[in-house]
């Protein structure tokens, strides 16, 4: 045998890889098992949980990798000019970032000259940097075990589709059949929101795989950052059928809509027609309970116009209904609330300093927003935002153009905000800056080998957001072949209050 593949010789990571590669074997069988049975367990132990333990977590999604090399970025010393030597044209002057100074870490950085927001939360310790992570099957310890296939890697790695879909499973070797969010709904829905009037999923950005559940029982409810979506030809809010007091008017919509209720609320021989009419009647009513939400936010102290003022946006539109939501949480009847917001254009294969130094600003004026906004309503230890990303880009630009944009990559650095956060810190590990050396998977490119994976790092949000330690392996099976974020120094994942 090879010395390098004997199992007896390889550090403690790559004996995990031969001593668990069964876990895999378990399948979602066993996860979906699991669930169910931990699901009941807290659910008879609901009546322990205070009633004003509310929190939610908030997913930004940011669609087409982010080039984070770029956000977060040596100012001086070693790292700067590594950083100087690899990115060519894509380099940002030193003098143009704006200077944090982590409480973790001496060393000189800085963020994006566009992301003077996010360094004002970065200094006031209510957002921090979790360093390179990635979507990864097992612990990859070296370069040479990458680039000698001894470890399995995800599939696809620098696929927009596979990775994104990967991000949100967290199990990147086996095929999609549910998200980490919708995993987590599944385990505490039924212990954490037994008044629940609405889905504990709501997307502001269409369906994703993030918020799928394994048993069917919470699905997610999409609606729209202008507001609720009703049903077309009725006018606005349905104006047109109902009066103020929501009866019926005696014209044409008024009659057309009574009659589409009343046969929605038939009995059908048909499973398919009656399974059509239970998905039509919890819409309506969703439709209703959300729509009431957002009359009891406009009631409120907080002029969410006001507070958005700069962050007109499609990433801000969001986040404002998100935060209004939020702020008629009574109308929902939920104690935990997942929330996932999506924005595209971070595919810069092109143009890459101007259409990222715009997609900076968007982020940073929208984060911002939406932490002050949380501030203004007292909530702000009780909610949690994380970003996610397909990928990072190439550390080395596509030419010597300036027009020149980046290609994908793999690990990134994700943010965490909120005032639960332990933050002006760097977690997990800020990668060698070496083409074709250190972290590069690569031969030439920079793509830094992710050294937290997802799973790592969703598992801390999760544990801040309600689930145990026991049921820890049934949201994220893939866990146990990493160091552990909660009993270990190593990863650096401490980045979360109780």
């Amino acid at each position: 045998m090879n010395p390098k593949n004997d199992p007896t010789t390889l550090p403690i990571h790559r004996r995990d890889f031969f001593r668990q590669s069964a876990c895999a074997a378990l399948g979602v069988t066993g996860v979906v098992n699991t669930l169910a049975n931990l699901r009941l367990f807290n659910a008879a132990m609901a009546q322990n949980l205070p009633d004003n333990d509310y929190r939610a977590l908030v997913c930004l999604f940011l669609n087409g990798g982010n080039d984070s090399n770029n956000l977060l970025v040596p100012r001086s010393g070693g790292f700067r000019n590594d950083y100087e030597t690899g990115r060519g044209i894509l380099q940002i002057p030193a003098d143009q970032l704006h200077p944090i100074q982590a409480i973790n870490d001496r060393r000189d950085f800085g963020l994006h000259p566009s992301a003077g927001p996010l360094r004002d939360l970065f200094n006031e310790g209510k957002l921090a940097f979790v360093c390179n992570v990635g979507t990864l099957a097992y612990p990859i310890p070296t370069r040479e075990d990458y680039l000698n296939d001894t470890v399995p890697v995800p599939a696809q790695l620098f696929s927009h589709a596979d990775q994104q879909t990967q991000w949100q499973s967290s199990i990147p070797d086996q095929p999609f059949q549910s998200g980490w969010g919708g995993r987590i709904a599944d385990l505490l829905h039924s212990a954490s929101n037994p008044d629940s009037k609405v889905s504990m999923s709501i997307s502001l950005s269409g369906i994703n795989s993030f918020q799928i559940g394994l048993q069917g029982e919470v699905t997610q409810f999409v609606t729209s950052p202008r507001g609720v979506v009703g049903l077309s030809g009725y006018g606005r809010n349905y104006q047109n059928a109902l009066d103020a007091k929501g009866t019926y008017k005696q014209n044409d919509p008024g009659k057309r809509l009574r009659a589409f209720e009343e046969i929605m609320n038939l009995t059908h021989a048909n499973l398919m027609e009656d399974g059509y009419n239970a998905v039509m009647r919890r819409a309506r009513e969703s439709e209703s309970t959300v729509g009431q939400t957002l009359d009891l936010a406009e009631r409120s102290s907080v002029d969410f116009d006001e507070a958005f003022t700069n962050a007109q946006s499609s990433l801000g539109d969001q986040l404002k209904t998100v935060a209004k939501l939020i702020a008629g949480r009574s109308a929902l009847g939920n104690q935990r609330q997942i929330f996932f917001c999506r924005v595209g254009g971070y595919d810069t294969h092109q143009s890459q300093l101007t259409s990222h130094a715009n997609l900076m600003a968007e982020l940073s004026s929208a984060m911002e927003a939406f932490y002050r906004t949380t501030q203004s309503l007292g909530l702000e230890d009780h909610i949690t935002t994380f970003t996610c990303s397909d990928f990072a880009r190439t550390f080395t630009p596509n030419g010597t153009d300036p027009t020149a944009g980046a290609d994908h990559a793999w690990g990134g650095h994700a943010m965490v905000m909120g005032g639960a956060v332990k933050g002006q810190r760097l977690y997990g590990r800020f990668p060698e800056l070496l083409v074709g050396a250190g972290d590069d998977a690569g031969r030439n490119r920079g793509r830094w080998i992710p050294t937290t994976s997802v799973d790592q790092y969703a598992s801390v949000l999760a544990r801040w957001f309600g689930v145990d330690s026991n049921s820890m392996e049934a949201i994220f099976p893939n866990l146990p072949r990493f160091d552990d974020p909660f009993t270990s120094s190593r990863p650096n994942l401490d980045f979360l209050s109780a």
